[in-house]
């Protein structure tokens, strides 16, 4: 079957993470959009996403295609109801378009509706992909380990409750491990390093690690390839990105490349415990979020220094440098340098060139469709400067 995910309006909601990639490649729960439907229904996925994406997201059309949101989760009576789809008809909840089966590849071609009823979560909005995560974590536990056995667990740990899986050569010494408030799951070749203590659910993407004395409170995911210290509750890290050192994360989502400087602490509550309002790119304003917890929102490649403090619900855009005393402002447009006092323009061949310095260190390299991709962004997000 030709599947196509598809952005739909979602996309321009979740910014600035979709600047850098497709809805789909979204981490929420243990793996991304893509991987939960590629594990639910077989076939040859593509994406339909923005114009300056598709040299790296392509898309791949058939005689025939299943069109699928892809800002929609997987659950089993989702996948029967679209699994029933017949050519030519479109699954709908209320005005969401959930998929479709075509021809072609517009999924707003009128086509017979079919009325979906039942529940499904839908990360249209960036404070879903933390609020949502433990939902979608229990969801992935059971999806990737069923009928499977964990590798085995060093007796220098303790364990609360079942329910934790090891993948091939993850470790962990003198780390307590609770898993009664959700899943743990660690991942091929992570790490738990002594001391750590972990409240599920709980996802440590492959190659990861937590840092000796970790605190995480769940539901909290790190993606491969990243490194974890300090004290970390209820966040979504993308992978690729590191937050090393001591220093509080609460109710925030990091993209990929990101670094967090050491005793780096962000603000998940208002001080009168009012709701939070969070930057919104379609708005071109402020967003009512209906949360009292809501953290740092940081788009792949930005980093900032040692000792920043974040406001609640601050949103900080591709490839930005903050640094410096006192509260920045809780909106920082893409290429962005500076903090409190102030902030320029991050030239992009600077950018660039970090960017090419933190990539090589994974042993990645910063081509052409990458370094293209960045160079949209950072002409796109100009007048926001």
């Amino acid at each position: 079957m030709n599947i196509i995910l598809f952005d739909g309006p979602a996309r321009s909601h979740l910014l600035p993470f979709t600047f850098t990639r497709p809805v789909s490649e979204i981490r929420v729960g243990i793996i991304t959009i893509r991987e939960k439907w590629e594990k639910r229904i077989a076939g040859v996925y593509s994406w339909k996403t923005e114009e300056y994406l598709t040299k790296k997201y392509a898309i791949t059309s058939g005689a025939e295609n299943l069109l699928i949101n892809a800002a929609v989760c997987p659950n089993e009576e989702l996948v029967a109801a679209i699994n029933k789809l017949q050519l030519n008809e479109k699954l709908m909840a209320g005005d969401i378009v959930i998929a479709a089966k075509t021809d072609g590849t517009d999924e707003n071609a009128a086509l017979q509706q079919i009325s979906y009823s039942g529940t499904f979560n839908h990360i249209d909005r960036p404070w879903k992909i933390f609020s949502l995560n433990g939902a979608e974590l229990e969801a992935d536990f059971d999806l990737i380990t069923n009928g499977r056995s964990s590798q085995p667990i060093s007796d220098t740990n303790t364990i609360i409750g079942d329910r934790i899986f090891l993948e091939k050569g993850a470790k962990a010494e003198c780390a307590v491990f609770n898993t009664t408030n959700g899943p743990i799951y660690l991942g091929k070749e992570s790490e738990v390093m002594e001391g750590s203590v972990v409240r599920g659910g709980f996802a440590l993407g492959e190659h990861s690690q937590l840092k000796i004395s970790a605190k995480i409170y769940g539901p909290t995911t790190i993606g491969p390839h990243s490194k974890v210290g300090g004290e970390v509750n209820n966040s979504v890290i993308f992978g690729y990105s590191n937050k090393g050192h001591d220093g509080f994360l609460g109710n925030s989502v990091l993209g990929e490349w990101c670094n967090i400087g050491a005793d780096t602490n962000n603000s998940n509550l208002k001080n009168n415990y009012d709701e939070v309002r969070l930057w919104s790119y379609v708005r071109g304003g402020f967003e009512r979020t209906g949360l009292q917890f809501c953290g740092l929102m940081m788009a792949d490649h930005s980093k900032c220094g040692i000792n920043t403090m974040f406001n609640t619900a601050t949103v900080v855009g591709v490839s930005a440098n903050i640094y410096g005393g006192g509260f920045p402002r809780n909106f920082i447009p893409s290429f962005s340098w500076g903090g409190a006092a102030g902030m320029v323009e991050y030239k992009f061949e600077k950018a660039m060139a970090t960017a090419a310095r933190v990539m090589e260190r994974r042993g990645i390299e910063l081509d052409d469709t990458e370094r293209s991709i960045l160079e949209h962004v950072y002409n796109l997000s100009a007048t926001s400067r």
